[in-house]
C-alpha cells in the first residue's frame, strides 16, 4: 500500500498551529469534531524548556503557512512567555488559546484558577510518558540527583491530569510523584478543557 496523499490545504481550511506536547489529544479532539476543514502543525515540545523563543517560533511559522489558510489558531497558553506570545499573536492578527499553561485550559480556566493551588506540580498525559526528557534530564536529577529537595522544597503533590483513562500511566505518574518525594493525586480532565477552548476560538 503506498503513501497516504498529502492534504493541499486551500483557503476554507483552518491551521492549528500547537505545541508538540499536545499533538495526540488534538488530534483526537479533531477526530471526535469531524473537523476535515482543520490541519495541524506542531512546533517541538521542547520549546516548553526555553519559553522565550516560542514567540519567534510561532511567528516563523504563522508567517510561512498563513497564505494556505483562511485562519490560524495558536494552540498555546502563555506558556512562561509573560505575555510576550499573546503580544505577538495580537501583531500578527492570530487567535490564541487563554489561559497561563495547558494545565489550566484541561480543566478549564475558571476552575483551575479558582483552586488557587501554589504547591502542585502538575503532569499531562505526554509529560508522564516524557518525564525524563521534560524533568529529570533538564534539571539534572539523573546527574545530581540530591538537586530534588532544592527544585521540590516548596512542593507538596504531584497532580497527574489524565486525558486517558490508562492504568498504565496512573502507576507511572505515581512512580513520579515518589521520584520527587512528592504526594500523588489524579485528576481525569479528559479532553472536555480542550475541546471547550478550541471551541472558544472559533473554531465550531
Amino acid at each position: 500500500m503506498g503513501a497516504p496523499m498529502p492534504i493541499t490545504p486551500t483557503p476554507d481550511r483552518t491551521l492549528l498551529l500547537a505545541c508538540g506536547a499536545l499533538a495526540r489529544e488534538l488530534q483526537a479532539v479533531i477526530g471526535l469534531n469531524g473537523w476535515d476543514h482543520v490541519d495541524l502543525h506542531c512546533l517541538p515540545a521542547q520549546l516548553h524548556n526555553t519559553p522565550e523563543k516560542i514567540p519567534d517560533a510561532v511567528e516563523a511559522a504563522v508567517t510561512a503557512r498563513r497564505g494556505d489558510y483562511a485562519a490560524i489558531k495558536v494552540v498555546y497558553a502563555d506558556c512562561g512567555t509573560g505575555g510576550l506570545l499573546q503580544s505577538r499573536c495580537d501583531e500578527l492578527g492570530v487567535d490564541m488559546l487563554e489561559g497561563p499553561h495547558c494545565y489550566s485550559f484541561f480543566e478549564g480556566n475558571e476552575v483551575f484558577a479558582a483552586r488557587g493551588e501554589m504547591t502542585a506540580f502538575y503532569l499531562t498525559d505526554f509529560l508522564v510518558r516524557q518525564f525524563d526528557a521534560f524533568v529529570t534530564r533538564p534539571l539534572g536529577l539523573d546527574r545530581h540527583p540530591e538537586l530534588r529537595d532544592v527544585y521540590f522544597a516548596r512542593y507538596t503533590t504531584l497532580v497527574y491530569q489524565a486525558q486517558t483513562d490508562d492504568p498504565d500511566l496512573t502507576a507511572l505518574a505515581r512512580l513520579h510523584a515518589g521520584t520527587l518525594g512528592l504526594a500523588f493525586e489524579r485528576r481525569f480532565t479528559g479532553l472536555g478543557g480542550l475541546d471547550a477552548a478550541l471551541k472558544g476560538t472559533g473554531m465550531a
